[in-house]
């Protein structure tokens, strides 16, 4: 029997597991809790094009248009064209939504929402039936892939070696790795690094998101979520003055706020119009009620903060990388789907997308790990990580310049903290320097313009490759 490690317990993960438990496999799923997911914080909900007047080409439409035409189509798709199928899979569940709301860059209501909680009612569905399954469930740290001879064979979980026939990452991205961010703490990428050290390639790494709406308090960073400007709230400066649709793409509207930020004023969410907020929107309400605020009087102050990145470990259609035995799923992957920017609420779609396809992979190549001898583990300290998130915030975050490009390459070399993580954000800030263009979600202000001859992909290996 073909065994599968599955490192990650958010919804691609979980859904990856499901499908090839269904299918006979013995199954691993290697976390470090369902609640330090980036699935579980989800807030809004999922884009599905399956309600009457929408279409898979709208959907497709408002994807490659957000991501600046950088998609690869066929990847795109693929993707929403089983929408449908992934309703079925949910609804297999018992998974029911309470409605569907309009986001920033889509031309019609199809993001599916259930009290704008969305992740965090699907991963308990989820894991639910995955116990249910009999799948294995190993809490702890995946802290590096077993690979010899561009062979992947297994993972080191808290220094113990645990062989498999496949390995599966979907672990989420790297968002973490920048100083401000309301995603996971856990997702500094890794395996993103530790995958790129020993042979896979990594595509698109300059290509961050960054959250128009993040929330700076006095208990972290939190998100507020999209659906929240989608039911009619304003952003406006101190002395009221509106400056941008808020429906817009998230680059737009977060490059918007931040630079009212340089001319020194200050961005609020105004909800106030908002009938009914605490109901429709619980979990913004707790922590901003925490803090003492009250949406239905206050104005929310907000800030673009580090939420998605599009980059990740580079695969195929079929979710494979260029190591044997190697797949990656959800934002751990990269194949072309989102383009330079993610259209709101694709993600939970590509997780659930790429963990079914995924099994289907698997069980097409029924891959095998054979024997397994010496395998190197090297027991790496994360080392100083603080460093390397200021750098990426300060030279490589929402408005980008050469000079603070190189600045950051620089500064990267006398940061001591684990290799894999200065290689990632190497690759981040590397390829950054070489897209002299401004493109979605990176803008170079020495670039402003969109530039045709920069309408391909990035690939890092230890160089960029663009």
């Amino acid at each position: 029997m073909v065994s599968v490690g599955i490192i990650g317990g958010g919804i691609a993960g979980l859904t990856a597991a499901l499908a090839l438990s269904s299918r006979g496999y013995e199954v691993t799923v290697i976390h470090a809790g369902i609640e330090a997911t980036n699935s579980y914080l989800a807030q809004a909900g999922i884009a599905l094009s399956i309600l009457e007047g929408d279409s898979p080409e709208l959907h497709v439409s408002d994807t490659v248009r957000a991501g600046r035409y950088l998609n690869d189509e066929e990847v795109v798709w693929n993707v929403v064209s089983k929408s449908s199928e992934v309703y079925d899979f949910f609804l297999s569940l018992g998974l029911k939504f309470e409605g569907n709301e309009t986001e920033g860059g889509h031309s019609f209501p199809r993001v599916f929402t259930i009290k704008n909680e969305t992740g965090k009612h699907i991963i308990k569905t989820l894991y639910l039936h995955a116990e249910e399954s009999g799948i294995n469930f190993v809490k702890g740290w995946a802290e590096e892939l077993a690979v010899r001879h561009k062979r992947a064979c297994g993972v080191f979980v808290d220094g113990e070696f645990m062989k498999f026939d496949a390995t599966v990452i979907a672990t989420g991205g790297f968002a973490g790795l920048f100083k401000y961010t309301a995603g996971s703490p856990l997702n500094l990428g890794f395996l993103i690094g530790d995958a790129i050290m020993k042979g896979a390639l990594a595509r698109d790494l300059e290509f961050v998101q960054f959250h128009p709406t993040g929330f700076i308090g006095s208990n972290g960073v939190k998100l507020i979520s999209e659906a929240v400007r989608g039911a009619g709230a304003k952003l406006v400066t101190e002395d009221g003055e509106r400056f941008v649709d808020e429906l817009s793409p998230r680059d737009i509207v977060a490059r918007a706020i931040y630079l009212k930020t340089l001319e020194g004023k200050r961005v609020f969410l105004d909800a106030r119009g908002i009938t009914d907020f605490r109901r429709r929107f619980p979990q913004v309400y707790a922590f901003l009620a925490k803090e003492g605020l009250d949406p239905s009087k206050d104005l929310i102050p907000v800030s673009p903060i580090a939420h998605y990145t599009m980059g990740g470990i580079a695969t195929d259609l079929w979710y494979r990388t260029n190591v044997k035995n190697l797949y990656a799923i959800g934002e751990a992957a990269s194949n072309g789907f989102h383009g330079a920017n993610r259209l709101a609420s694709n993600s939970l779609l590509e997780c659930v997308v790429s963990g079914l396809e995924v099994a289907r992979t698997i069980a097409r190549e029924r891959p095998r790990a054979g024997e397994v001898r010496d395998v190197p583990y090297h027991g790496y300290e994360a080392g100083d990580v603080e460093s390397l998130r200021e750098i990426l915030w300060n030279h490589a975050g929402i408005v980008r310049n050469g000079r603070g490009l190189k600045e950051g390459i620089k500064k990267l070399e006398s940061v001591e903290a684990d290799p894999r993580l200065k290689l990632l954000a190497k690759g981040v800030l590397e390829c950054a320097l070489a897209r002299e263009e401004s493109r979605g979600s990176h803008y170079r202000e020495d670039f402003p313009l969109v530039r045709k001859t920069y309408q391909r992909p990035s690939f890092f290996d230890g160089r960029c490759r663009l």
